[in-house]
Protein backbone atom coordinates (compact mmCIF):
# COMPACT_ATOMS: atom_id res chain seq x y z
CA UNK A 1 0.00 0.00 0.00
CA UNK A 2 2.80 2.42 0.91
CA UNK A 3 4.57 1.71 -2.36
CA UNK A 4 1.43 2.63 -4.33
CA UNK A 5 1.22 6.02 -2.58
CA UNK A 6 4.88 6.69 -3.31
CA UNK A 7 4.28 6.04 -7.00
CA UNK A 8 1.27 8.39 -7.02
CA UNK A 9 3.18 11.15 -5.22
CA UNK A 10 6.18 10.79 -7.54
CA UNK A 11 3.94 10.95 -10.62
CA UNK A 12 2.17 14.07 -9.37
CA UNK A 13 5.46 15.77 -8.55
CA UNK A 14 6.93 14.97 -11.97
CA UNK A 15 3.74 16.12 -13.67
CA UNK A 16 3.82 19.49 -11.89
CA UNK A 17 7.50 19.97 -12.72
CA UNK A 18 6.87 19.15 -16.37
CA UNK A 19 4.09 21.75 -16.51
CA UNK A 20 6.21 24.55 -15.13
CA UNK A 21 9.70 23.97 -16.43
CA UNK A 22 11.94 22.46 -18.99
CA UNK A 23 11.80 25.04 -21.73
CA UNK A 24 10.86 28.68 -22.10
CA UNK A 25 7.97 27.66 -24.37
CA UNK A 26 6.59 25.30 -21.73
CA UNK A 27 6.94 27.97 -19.05
CA UNK A 28 5.07 30.53 -21.20
CA UNK A 29 2.22 28.07 -21.78
CA UNK A 30 2.07 27.41 -18.04
CA UNK A 31 1.93 31.15 -17.25
CA UNK A 32 -0.88 31.65 -19.75
CA UNK A 33 -2.83 28.67 -18.40
CA UNK A 34 -2.54 30.13 -14.90
CA UNK A 35 -3.81 33.58 -15.92
CA UNK A 36 -1.03 35.07 -13.80
CA UNK A 37 -2.27 38.65 -14.35
CA UNK A 38 -5.55 37.85 -12.62
CA UNK A 39 -4.76 35.08 -10.16
CA UNK A 40 -1.23 35.71 -8.92
CA UNK A 41 0.05 38.10 -6.26
CA UNK A 42 1.99 41.32 -6.31
CA UNK A 43 5.26 41.35 -4.33
CA UNK A 44 4.38 41.70 -0.63
CA UNK A 45 5.23 45.15 0.74
CA UNK A 46 5.82 46.65 -2.71
CA UNK A 47 3.58 48.64 -5.06
CA UNK A 48 0.49 46.90 -6.37
CA UNK A 49 -0.06 47.37 -10.06
CA UNK A 50 2.25 49.34 -12.29
CA UNK A 51 5.18 51.26 -10.81
CA UNK A 52 8.16 53.25 -12.12
CA UNK A 53 10.98 51.08 -13.43
CA UNK A 54 14.33 51.47 -15.07
CA UNK A 55 16.93 49.78 -17.20
CA UNK A 56 17.15 47.06 -18.27
CA UNK A 57 13.48 46.20 -17.71
CA UNK A 58 11.55 49.28 -18.72
CA UNK A 59 10.15 52.63 -17.70
CA UNK A 60 7.07 51.06 -16.12
CA UNK A 61 6.89 47.64 -14.47
CA UNK A 62 4.33 45.28 -12.99
CA UNK A 63 5.51 42.24 -11.02
CA UNK A 64 3.63 39.07 -10.10
CA UNK A 65 4.49 36.01 -8.01
CA UNK A 66 2.99 32.58 -7.75
CA UNK A 67 1.87 31.31 -4.33
CA UNK A 68 5.23 29.66 -3.63
CA UNK A 69 7.21 32.86 -4.20
CA UNK A 70 4.61 35.02 -2.44
CA UNK A 71 4.63 32.88 0.71
CA UNK A 72 8.44 32.87 0.90
CA UNK A 73 8.70 36.62 0.24
CA UNK A 74 6.00 37.35 2.82
CA UNK A 75 8.11 35.56 5.41
CA UNK A 76 11.38 36.89 3.93
CA UNK A 77 12.51 33.28 3.54
CA UNK A 78 15.64 33.08 1.40
CA UNK A 79 16.48 31.21 -0.71
CA UNK A 80 13.06 30.86 -2.27
CA UNK A 81 11.88 27.26 -2.64
CA UNK A 82 11.80 25.26 -5.83
CA UNK A 83 8.80 26.18 -7.94
CA UNK A 84 8.89 29.89 -7.07
CA UNK A 85 8.10 32.04 -10.10
CA UNK A 86 8.42 35.81 -10.48
CA UNK A 87 6.97 37.48 -13.57
CA UNK A 88 7.87 41.07 -14.49
CA UNK A 89 5.95 42.88 -17.20
CA UNK A 90 8.15 45.54 -18.83
CA UNK A 91 6.40 48.58 -20.32
CA UNK A 92 7.53 51.48 -22.49
CA UNK A 93 7.22 55.08 -21.20
CA UNK A 94 3.95 55.24 -23.15
CA UNK A 95 2.54 52.23 -21.29
CA UNK A 96 2.86 49.65 -24.06
CA UNK A 97 3.95 46.15 -23.06
CA UNK A 98 7.48 45.66 -24.40
CA UNK A 99 8.52 42.35 -22.83
CA UNK A 100 7.80 39.85 -20.07
CA UNK A 101 10.74 38.62 -18.01
CA UNK A 102 10.50 35.58 -15.76
CA UNK A 103 12.56 33.87 -13.05
CA UNK A 104 11.70 30.27 -12.15
CA UNK A 105 13.45 28.37 -9.34
CA UNK A 106 14.43 24.87 -10.50
CA UNK A 107 16.50 22.79 -8.08
CA UNK A 108 19.81 21.82 -9.63
CA UNK A 109 19.31 23.89 -12.79
CA UNK A 110 22.21 26.28 -12.20
CA UNK A 111 23.66 26.23 -8.66
CA UNK A 112 26.15 28.99 -9.61
CA UNK A 113 23.18 31.23 -10.50
CA UNK A 114 20.90 30.45 -7.57
CA UNK A 115 19.13 27.68 -9.53
CA UNK A 116 17.10 30.29 -11.41
CA UNK A 117 15.86 29.65 -14.94
CA UNK A 118 15.55 33.00 -16.73
CA UNK A 119 13.33 33.85 -19.67
CA UNK A 120 12.50 36.94 -21.67
CA UNK A 121 9.48 37.00 -23.96
CA UNK A 122 8.10 39.41 -26.52
CA UNK A 123 4.49 40.45 -25.81
CA UNK A 124 3.27 37.68 -28.13
CA UNK A 125 5.13 35.04 -26.09
CA UNK A 126 7.97 34.44 -28.51
CA UNK A 127 11.18 33.66 -26.66
CA UNK A 128 13.89 36.32 -26.81
CA UNK A 129 16.27 34.71 -24.28
CA UNK A 130 16.10 31.77 -21.87
CA UNK A 131 18.03 29.47 -19.58
CA UNK A 132 21.28 30.66 -18.01
CA UNK A 133 21.03 34.20 -19.41
CA UNK A 134 24.33 36.00 -18.79
CA UNK A 135 22.84 39.50 -18.60
CA UNK A 136 20.26 38.44 -16.01
CA UNK A 137 22.76 36.49 -13.94
CA UNK A 138 25.37 39.25 -14.11
CA UNK A 139 23.00 41.93 -12.86
CA UNK A 140 21.18 39.83 -10.27
CA UNK A 141 24.46 38.49 -8.83
CA UNK A 142 24.66 41.64 -6.71
CA UNK A 143 21.61 40.30 -4.81
CA UNK A 144 22.95 36.83 -3.96
CA UNK A 145 22.12 37.41 -0.27
CA UNK A 146 18.44 37.70 -1.19
CA UNK A 147 18.47 34.76 -3.61
CA UNK A 148 19.31 36.83 -6.68
CA UNK A 149 16.11 38.90 -6.52
CA UNK A 150 15.63 42.63 -6.05
CA UNK A 151 11.91 42.57 -5.21
CA UNK A 152 11.08 41.80 -1.61
CA UNK A 153 14.77 41.48 -0.82
CA UNK A 154 16.23 41.73 2.64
Amino acid sequence: MKRWWLVVIAALTLGAAAQMGGTAETLWKFLQSQGYQLGWHYIPGEPAGKYPGGAPHGAILRTFTNDIAFDALSKKTFPLPEGAIIVKENYTPGGELAAVTVMQKIAGFNPEGGDWFWAKYAPDGSVQASGKVGGCIGCHAQKKASDWIFSGSK
